[in-house]
C-alpha cells in the first residue's frame, strides 16, 4: 500500500505540472504566432503527458482488483499516447519540410497498434515486452538526428537527448516491477525525462 501511495504521489505532481505546462504550451503558441500547426502541436503535446500522469495516478490510487485492471490497460495505453505525443512538436514543427510528417504518421501508428495490444492481448505477453517497445519507439527520433542536429538550438538538442536518455534509465525499473518501490524510481526517472523535454519544446520549438 505504501508504495501505491507512493507512484500515485509521483505522477500526481506530473499531472498538476502537465495542466500547468498546457496553458503555458498554448500561451506561448498565441504569443509567438506560429500559426495552426504550432497550437495543435502544443496541445496534443500538452494533453499526452496530462493524460498519462492522470492515468498513472489514477492507477496506482485505485484499489479494487477489477477497476485497476482496467486503469493498468489505460495507464500503459498512455505511455504510447506520451510518446507520440512528445514527438509531435518536432515532427510538425521542427521536421515539417524534413520528413516529419512520415515520422509523424509512424509514430502515431506504432501507438494504435500498442494501444490495440495493450487491450486485446494484455495478458498474453511478457512484463518487458511493453518496456521494450516503449524504448525502441522513443528512439526511433535517431532517424532524423542529422536534421535534428541542423535545425535546433544546441540546448533544445541537450535537454532532448538528457529526457531520452531519462527515460531510458528508468525502463530497468518499469521491468524490475516485482522489487518495492522500484516502479516509484522509474517514475522519478520518466517525470525527469517528461520535464526536461518539455523545456526543450517550449523555449525552442513551439
Amino acid at each position: 500500500m505504501g508504495e501505491e501511495i507512493m507512484n500515485s504521489v509521483t505522477h500526481g505532481v506530473g499531472c498538476l505540472l502537465g495542466i500547468a505546462g498546457l496553458v503555458l504550451l498554448i500561451v506561448f503558441a498565441a504569443l509567438r504566432g506560429g500559426g495552426p500547426a504550432h497550437m495543435a502541436a502544443a496541445i496534443v503535446y500538452g494533453v499526452s503527458i496530462i493524460l498519462e500522469y492522470l492515468a498513472s495516478t489514477l492507477y496506482h490510487a485505485i484499489q479494487p482488483a477489477r477497476a485497476k485492471r482496467v486503469f493498468r490497460i489505460i495507464d500503459h495505453s498512455c505511455i504510447y499516447l506520451l510518446i507520440a505525443g512528445s514527438y509531435t512538436p518536432f515532427c510538425l514543427i521542427t521536421l515539417a519540410n524534413d520528413g516529419g510528417p512520415a515520422l509523424f504518421f509512424a509514430v502515431w501508428a506504432i501507438a494504435i497498434i500498442g494501444i490495440a495490444l495493450e487491450c486485446f492481448m494484455r495478458e498474453r505477453q511478457p512484463h518487458w515486452v511493453s518496456g521494450l517497445v516503449y524504448l525502441l519507439m522513443g528512439w526511433l527520433v535517431v532517424f532524423k538526428l542529422p536534421e535534428l542536429v541542423s535545425l535546433l538550438n544546441p540546448v533544445a538538442l541537450a535537454l532532448l537527448a538528457v529526457g531520452g536518455v531519462c527515460y531510458t534509465v528508468g525502463v530497468p525499473f518499469y521491468i524490475a516491477k516485482n522489487v518495492r518501490y522500484l516502479h516509484s524510481v522509474f517514475h522519478l526517472w520518466v517525470l525527469a525525462g517528461s520535464i526536461f523535454q518539455f523545456m526543450a519544446v517550449i523555449l525552442f520549438v513551439i
